[in-house]
């Protein structure tokens, strides 16, 4: 009776072999437990986890996979070894220096990264006969951003003030110039997916503002904000992931539907830094904060962003299902029950049972 009705479709996800790239990060790892549910043959291939406490490790995510290697993506020549050996149906391409201000303190880096892994990827991809789709995640800050209040669309302008934002355009770029040189063709879709500020339990990289707040919190410290006013597309990592899968579902059957997609939240999913820490502070209970624009701020950083989904929507049937205060309020519980004892990989599954029964709220 458990999965009556359940989305996604695990008639077509049960036994397919999905590449996941970037696996050891947080989106990765929720996406490798959530794929494992589903009985896929995942191999991930990634850098080891560059922090602790990770969700990588703690949920035990490599006992999940079907196969798991430590491949830094700019290595073309390892990364072809363990891609053809694997030869998957479906790729997902998570791995990237995914922060801000990581990228302005070490530019060649991302640029090296998020470039020249996703070139070397696709170059990979494009001599093996098994691949059917391709997923490339960027994100929501592709855009060229005039800080307007109007939402970005697939359409719009390519751009970045600074070296990530740059970086993951410059990805949209190569990645669309791969799909019509060569994969379209062949019948592979590649498309690329653009998401907004993700939250959930398990996340504890630097720069980010849940696991600042965390961090904080437990230990009675003041949490430091650095623009309390930036408005951004919030939402739950459960559903980028979501629509990530719904994307690769769709294109399967109907490759010619390949290109750039947007998934964010509804509308009263953009809210301010300052008040997405209030709604997150009612249900931690307390929390002490300073909020001043003046605190670590040496690097600009976007005001305002937001993205339009009606792409997604309409032509692959996407919609957000949980609301900011659900998700807000499922993170915080997440954290709180993994520091009481309970087991991380059941806190996510968890998660990912409410999720795929949940209706749009």
């Amino acid at each position: 009776m458990e999965d009556m009705g359940v989305t996604p479709d695990r008639d077509f996800w049960c036994g397919k072999r999905v590449l996941i790239t970037g696996h050891t990060g947080f989106k990765g790892s929720w996406l490798s437990i959530w794929l494992s549910r589903l009985r896929c043959t995942v191999m991930g291939i990634a850098l080891p986890p560059e922090e602790f406490p990770n969700l990588f490790t703690l949920a035990e995510v490599q006992k999940l996979v079907t196969k798991s290697c430590f491949v830094d993506v700019r290595d073309r020549s390892f990364l072809k070894e363990a891609i053809e050996d694997f030869s998957p149906q479906i790729v997902f391409h998570l791995a990237a220096q995914s922060l801000v201000r990581r990228g302005y303190k070490n530019p060649h880096y991302t640029f090296e990264t998020n470039i020249l892994g996703t070139i070397n990827l696709l170059e990979i991809a494009r001599n093996i006969e098994s691949i059917k789709v391709i997923i490339v995640v960027t994100t929501d800050k592709v855009y060229e951003n005039k800080e307007w209040f109007y939402p970005y669309r697939e359409t719009d302008q390519l751009g970045g003030k600074d070296p990530y934002s740059a970086s993951k355009a410059a990805v949209e770029i190569v990645t669309e110039s791969y799909r019509r040189s060569f994969f379209k063709n062949k019948g592979v879709a590649v498309a690329s997916a653009r998401s907004g500020n993700v939250i959930g339990g398990g996340d504890w990289a630097e720069d980010r503002l849940i696991p600042d707040m965390i961090k904080a919190w437990e230990k009675d410290e003041t949490l430091l904000v650095r623009n309390p006013y930036s408005v951004r597309p919030w939402q739950h990592v459960l559903e980028p992931l979501w629509g990530y899968m719904l994307l690769a579902e769709k294109l399967w059957h109907e490759p010619e539907l390949a290109g750039a997609y947007n998934f964010g939240p509804f509308p009263n999913g953009f809210v301010t830094v300052r008040e997405m820490i209030e709604l997150a502070k009612t249900f931690y209970g307390s929390g002490k904060v300073i909020y001043s624009g003046e605190v670590n701020n040496e690097f600009h950083e976007a005001s305002l962003l937001r993205l339009d989904i009606s792409k997604s929507q309409t032509l692959l049937g996407f919609i957000p299902r949980w609301s900011l205060l659900k998700s807000i309020e499922k993170t915080i519980n997440w954290y709180r029950s993994q520091k009481l004892g309970m087991n991380p990989v059941e806190l996510c599954l968890e998660d990912i049972r409410d999720y795929e029964r949940s209706q749009s709220q």
